[in-house]
């Protein structure tokens, strides 16, 4: 079975240049390409590529927000950076949102299959300019993820109620609001808090409710 890879990129020659690369290797067969993030936004969760080369630049919305809004939709989906800013807000703005690799437009052909191949196998294919980026900023030490304290008192209500098992109809009921906007909030909830799926986002609720508990002081008999 072919692995099914989506272009999304504003420019048409690389584009075509990436579908024909694509689809002439073996294995492997270019399912779709975008030419900006609306139309990424609203064709690929049809499509569900196992592969999405995202370029960062595109107009309007960028690569790195439309890789954030589609990664909770389509958690099977790897989203591969392509592209050619090489600075590490860039770099760590795309692994954040959910990209699984990063690598520069100027990689040749036969590097790019072979990426595509690694990350179908579960790597993380990056640029050796970028692999030393984040090699170094690890060296450096990472600033602690967010916890749920960024939440607004709305957000921790859903994110609680998600906790306790609600479906969204459920939330909509207990909270006495649409469906779209619980959506929005839980989508804004796994931005604050940097995940992908309800089960990330849970478990960083109950690790704060752990610390909560820590925190108190004792009740005396």
């Amino acid at each position: 079975m072919s692995v099914l890879v989506s272009i999304v990129e504003d420019d048409a020659s690389v584009r075509k240049l990436l579908a024909e690369w694509i689809d002439q290797a073996p294995g492997f067969n270019c399912l779709s390409q975008h030419a900006n993030a609306e139309a990424a936004l609203a064709q690929l969760p049809i499509g569900k590529p196992t592969v999405v080369l995202m370029d960062i630049n595109l107009p309007d919305l960028t690569g790195i927000e439309c890789v954030r809004r589609l990664k909770p939709v389509m958690p099977e989906t790897h989203f591969v950076m392509l592209t050619v800013y090489e600075d590490s807000n860039h770099i760590f703005d795309a692994l954040a949102a959910g990209a699984v690799g990063y690598l520069l437009k100027q990689t040749p052909c036969d590097q790019l299959i072979k990426s595509l191949k690694q990350v179908c196998a579960g790597g993380s294919p990056m640029s050796g300019y970028i692999a030393r980026k984040v090699v170094q900023f690890f060296q450096q030490g990472k600033p602690a993820a967010p916890g749920v304290e960024v939440l607004t008192a709305r957000e921790r209500q859903v994110l609680e109620l998600l906790a306790r098992g609600y479906l969204y109809k459920e939330i909509t009921e207990s909270l006495g609001i649409t469906g779209p906007t619980v959506n929005a909030h839980v989508r804004r909830i796994y931005e604050k808090l940097q995940v992908h799926t309800r089960t990330q986002a849970v478990v960083k609720y109950f690790k704060s409710q752990g610390r909560q508990k820590e925190s108190s002081p004792a009740v005396k008999p």
